[in-house]
């Protein structure tokens, strides 16, 4: 299954990707962001998981899988310039719109905005072609509890 979402994603002119193959990619790129600054601390985690709760109303048990999973694909994506872009061609932009909400609340998680990780949401927000202000707005949102 991991080895079929990164094909899919990384295939020359991608379709859009069926429900559970975008949320494991959403997901993944989730897992990138906590683990840009070499401390994937247990609040991020935590987070990423009570997201995909939130977001594709899961159970405890199955979005702590989902995470597993998307660590998974983390581990093996490409680098993110591809994986984001391939994820722009494949994801609607409403659910690329509330990833980014999702982004920046794993950044503030554990309570520190490190520069790495604001540098790469605001990289990767740009390629999933989200609009600066339509950024702006998710950035606001993940500040103020959602």
């Amino acid at each position: 299954m991991l080895s079929r979402i990164l094909t899919r994603l990384l295939a020359p002119d991608p379709a859009l990707l069926p429900d559970e193959d975008a949320r494991l990619a959403m997901t993944a790129l989730l897992v990138r962001i906590a683990r840009t600054d070499g401390d994937y601390a247990p609040a991020e985690i935590a987070r990423i998981d009570r997201i995909a709760r939130a977001r594709y109303g899961l159970t405890e048990h199955e979005a702590q899988e989902l995470r597993e999973q998307a660590e998974e694909v983390e581990t093996q994506a490409p680098d993110t310039v591809r994986f984001t872009r391939a994820i722009k061609d494949a994801v609607p932009y409403e659910e690329r719109l509330g990833v980014v909400v999702a982004l920046w609340e794993v950044v503030l998680a554990d309570g520190v905005r490190e520069a790495e990780e604001d540098a790469l949401v605001r990289m990767v927000t740009n390629l999933l072609g989200i609009s600066d202000r339509d950024s702006a707005r998710a950035r606001q949102r993940a500040q103020s509890g959602g």
